[in-house]
């Protein structure tokens, strides 16, 4: 069988990255389904300060924290636990968010997935495949790489499974318009 190369998919993977780039955009910007997805503590200046006091460097933190997993069995852990808070907490460099660092992180993200969906689709499909064929490979393999993170969050982070829902539907638009992309402009 005749394989497709990266260098004839070089459109779909730039054209299929820029769609997802703007339809994230809207889906952040427009429709804002995910504003309900992050709350606010009650006394979030006193958390605020309490974190500050102990400066912590950038990171990712659990709280109760245990060294090792023997541990977790100790009457002092369990107590921690039932006393709670259970939370996981990632610290960022202070200041204002760098929207433009972190959009062209995830333009750059958005071009890394077309690229590993046209190295797939062009190492199973032939030229000429049809569209409908092309557009399943591509569209399942963009719709995991955009959306399976997501459940591993739900897993072992807590994220809200509602959050996880969202992030899967959008998954769903990415892979979906990546698909179509593919489909349309694969060679024949």
């Amino acid at each position: 069988m005749a394989h497709v190369s990266l260098a004839q998919l070089w459109l779909p993977i730039l054209l299929s990255a820029v769609c997802v780039f703007i339809a994230s955009s809207l889906v952040h910007m427009v429709l804002k389904w995910h504003a309900s997805d992050y709350k606010t503590l009650a006394n979030e200046d006193e958390v605020r300060a309490a974190i500050r006091k102990e400066t912590p460097a950038p990171g990712q933190y659990v709280m109760p924290h245990c060294a090792d997993m023997k541990d977790m069995g100790k009457p002092e852990m369990q107590a921690k636990y039932q006393e709670g808070p259970v939370a996981m907490l990632v610290v960022m460099p202070n200041g204002s968010p760098a929207m433009g660092a972190a959009l062209g992180k995830w333009f750059v993200y958005t071009v890394l997935v077309a690229f590993m969906a046209a190295y797939l689709a062009g190492r199973t499909l032939a030229p000429g495949t049809h569209y409908l064929q092309v557009f399943r490979v591509v569209g399942a393999v963009s719709f995991l790489a955009y959306g399976f993170g997501s459940i591993q969050m739900g897993i072992w982070m807590g994220k809200p499974w509602s959050s996880v829902a969202k992030d899967l539907a959008d998954a769903l638009i990415y892979g979906l318009l990546s698909a179509g992309v593919f489909g349309w402009l694969w060679p024949r």
